[in-house]
């Protein structure tokens, strides 16, 4: 299984948002973002951040996916 950060993607495309915006919402880096643009593993104090900034829960913005 691996982790799919789409909900996230299609949520800041809904609250018209783009990626580097949420870098600065959230406190995080652009190299966070390109780990999450590979479905590479970030660290829950990151998702929190995220989730934190757009007033979400970590079920909006991940999902597990069969490979």
């Amino acid at each position: 299984m691996t982790i799919s950060y789409k909900k996230l993607w299609k949520l800041l495309i809904d609250l018209d948002m783009k990626k580097k915006d949420l870098c600065k919402k959230a406190n995080i880096s652009g190299y966070t973002i390109a780990k999450m643009n590979k479905c590479e593993n970030v660290t829950t104090d990151v998702l929190i951040k995220i989730c934190e900034a757009l007033n979400c829960k970590l079920e909006d913005i991940m999902e597990l996916e069969d490979n």
